[in-house]
């Protein structure tokens, strides 16, 4: 019998925030000893985790920089494709309000890769760390995926907290089996409210939108960002974010999501004083023979 060919997942990124150079944001901020963005080390662990294309959402406005400065960086290793979320991309009869500025959210964003995603794909954000052992399982896991089976790497609570202020995370409810039954959404959390006697326990599974998809999620984000519209079409500032149709699709039993723990810890600039710690975390990675001193050399 012929071999069956295992179809290599792709990697979408969600890099539509990112402006024109980009007035220096913090997705583009050199952060490893030969100059990698957090870009360089996610492509980097997903080429390491089997996936094939890397697919960017970003706006048109930015695209030829964007090409420029980031794009072109992975062209020589891998498939690279572009998407564009605009804000009038929105299903009939829906327009943007005209005061309107602020992008449709993460699951609007995600919906964008329809026409070009036809396998497997994992969605990240543009400017997260989230570590070779969470693509490695990510990976794994979305050679096997089927039909509305999906899936998320949960990160522990305390290996995703700030020292220079709060944030916010989906703490993850799951069964015994480790399926998803609910996310919910909590703010201003720090690190004072982490450890014993205290409301959290640092050891909660939380989402840090790493997820996997199969094309199938394309359809039901279709309805659910009609249903979205309905109420929000005439809104300025609300966003339809990925967690929340997630939640909408594994209560309703459209779907069903599995959290993946991983031991890796998350890395992101949610503050400017956040840099440095990402600087001296990756340096300690690099020590410890995680990665290389030069990614592509």
């Amino acid at each position: 019998m012929p071999e069956t060919t295992i179809q290599k997942p792709a990697l979408l990124v969600l890099a539509a925030g990112m402006g024109s150079r980009y007035g220096g944001l913090k997705q583009i901020d050199p952060v490893g000893p030969a100059g990698e963005t957090i870009i360089d080390y996610s492509v980097y662990d997903a080429l390491r985790a089997g996936f094939g294309r890397l697919v960017f959402v970003i706006r048109r406005d930015i695209e030829r920089p964007f090409r420029e400065i980031v794009g072109r960086r992975f062209e020589d290793k891998l498939a690279v494709d572009y998407v564009f979320q605009e804000l009038g991309e929105l299903p009939a009869p829906f327009r943007p309000p005209a005061g309107r500025a602020k992008p449709w959210g993460t699951s609007h964003a995600i919906l964008m890769g329809a026409g070009t995603i036809h396998e497997p794909f994992a969605a990240i954000n543009a400017d997260d760390f989230y570590g070779a052992t969470s693509f490695q399982i990510l990976g794994d896991r979305l050679r096997e995926a089927k039909g509305t089976d999906y899936s998320m790497v949960g990160f522990i609570l305390r290996n995703t907290l700030s020292e220079h202020g709060s944030v916010a995370r989906g703490v993850c409810a799951c069964d015994d089996a480790g399926w998803l039954k609910s996310v919910t959404e909590l703010t201003n959390i720090v690190r004072g409210d982490v450890g014993p006697g205290l409301r959290l326990t640092g050891d909660e599974l939380v989402s840090m939108n790493m997820w996997g998809f199969t094309p199938a999620l394309f359809d039901q984000l279709r309805q659910l960002l009609v249903e979205f519209l309905r109420d929000n079409a005439g809104s300025e500032k609300a966003e339809f974010y990925i967690p929340t149709a997630v939640n909408a699709l594994v209560t309703s039993r459209q779907a069903r999501l599995q959290v993946l723990r991983t031991p890796d810890h998350w890395f992101g600039v949610t503050y400017k004083e956040d840099r440095p710690a990402v600087v001296a975390g990756i340096r300690e990675l690099i020590a410890r023979g995680a990665y290389p001193e030069r990614l592509w050399s």
